[in-house]
């Protein structure tokens, strides 16, 4: 997958923005605040329709203009595309080859990306609620279906939540009602348990790999995913239906009295180990950063194996936060494989040697030169 041009308008501080000319590896430099993050956003919101950064579009859209827009046409292993999208106050419209899309489900994963910035290391370190999202964008990306049944089950805990909350001190006539939110509640959220655990499943095999290359084979590093009704290891959606069920109806009480639900994927989080013990916990921050750095690279994997292309790497500022040595493991594994684009406020913080024929491009208040 090869982004050959990106067009921007009216894009937080990117007036009009046409770039072209991108090599296997492209350097974005300039000071802070000048947009080079800016660019590497248009790029994440172009493949997954929403930001890493921020989850109102409206400050997206330069100020005091009506609406922004992206587009590039991207080289697949089975031709080019060209992608656009424009966001306004009233929503987002995509185009694949000027066609317009129904659903944006039906856009996402035409452009494959894998993100890696600083914040990142929140996946590790933050709360489960960080690690939902980071489940919830990356398996978006491989299969669309998962969006609709993750889309679906809000809408209904919305609901549901909304019942709850009327419920307190009422007979037993009108708590049945709940009953009907609770099918429509259980039947999205075992869809998404299950393609949770497939993919965690997956992500396993190639992150343990990959951190014990990063750390001479010293660490392994584990991934648990902890569901909030079932066993981890359950994958049998009949099965994950009864223990849902049985769940919800083991806490209606407690629910009723607290006016929310208490159980379903939404409540689900995500555990990492090394050497057996936990990362978030008693992990040193480098054992952390390793440990962020391993899930990005086994993304890239993952992400191969399952469209059968490589995706495309956006690295924004977090090369100069890696020792040396992270330096050399995270290029030496994307050079002559994966397009990249990469962050910094100057070369001197980049291990240069090893980036010996990048392209080069210069942001300077929303402007960019090469």
């Amino acid at each position: 997958m090869f982004v050959k041009n990106v067009s921007l308008q009216h894009y937080r501080n990117y007036e009009a923005l046409q770039l072209e000319a991108f090599g296997d590896v492209n350097l974005i430099i300039g000071r802070n605040a000048q947009g080079k993050t800016n660019l590497m956003e248009a790029l994440f919101v172009l493949a997954l329709t929403k930001s890493h950064r921020t989850s109102k579009d409206r400050e997206l859209i330069a100020f005091e203009q009506p609406s922004a827009h992206i587009s590039a046409e991207v080289e697949k292993k089975y031709g080019a595309v060209r992608l656009e999208l424009s966001l306004s106050q009233q929503g987002k419209k995509a185009k694949i080859n000027g066609l317009e899309q129904r659903k944006l489900s039906d856009f996402i994963g035409t452009l494959n990306v894998v993100m890696f910035a600083p914040e990142d290391l929140e996946i590790v370190k933050g709360t489960p609620g960080v690690r939902r999202r980071f489940l919830d964008m990356e398996i978006g990306q491989v299969a669309p279906s998962y969006l609709f049944h993750l889309q679906q089950y809000q809408k209904v805990l919305v609901q549901r939540n909304n019942l709850l909350k009327q419920l307190w001190g009422k007979d037993a006539a009108q708590q049945a009602m709940l009953d009907i939110w609770d099918t429509q509640l259980v039947e999205h959220g075992v869809k998404i348990v299950k393609k949770r655990k497939q993919f965690i499943k997956k992500l396993q095999k190639w992150a343990e790999t990959i951190h014990q290359g990063i750390t001479n084979g010293l660490e392994e590093l584990s991934l648990h995913y902890l569901p909030s009704f079932a066993d981890a290891e359950e994958e049998d959606e009949a099965v994950l239906f009864d223990r849902f069920m049985i769940k919800l109806s083991q806490m209606k009480e407690q629910e009723i009295r607290r006016g929310m639900t208490l159980a379903g994927p939404h409540r689900d989080d995500l555990a990492f180990y090394i050497n057996g013990k936990e990362v978030q916990t008693y992990g040193s921050q480098g054992q952390q950063r390793t440990t962020a750095l391993s899930l990005k690279l086994a993304e890239i994997e993952l992400i191969q194996e399952e469209i059968g292309e490589y995706p495309v790497l956006l690295l924004d500022d977090v090369l100069s936060e890696l020792d040396p040595y992270r330096q050399t493991q995270l290029i030496e594994t994307f050079q002559s494989k994966v397009q990249t684009f990469i962050t910094a406020t100057g070369i001197e913080s980049l291990n240069t040697d090893k980036l010996k024929g990048a392209s080069i491009f210069h942001v300077h208040d929303g402007q960019v030169g090469s």
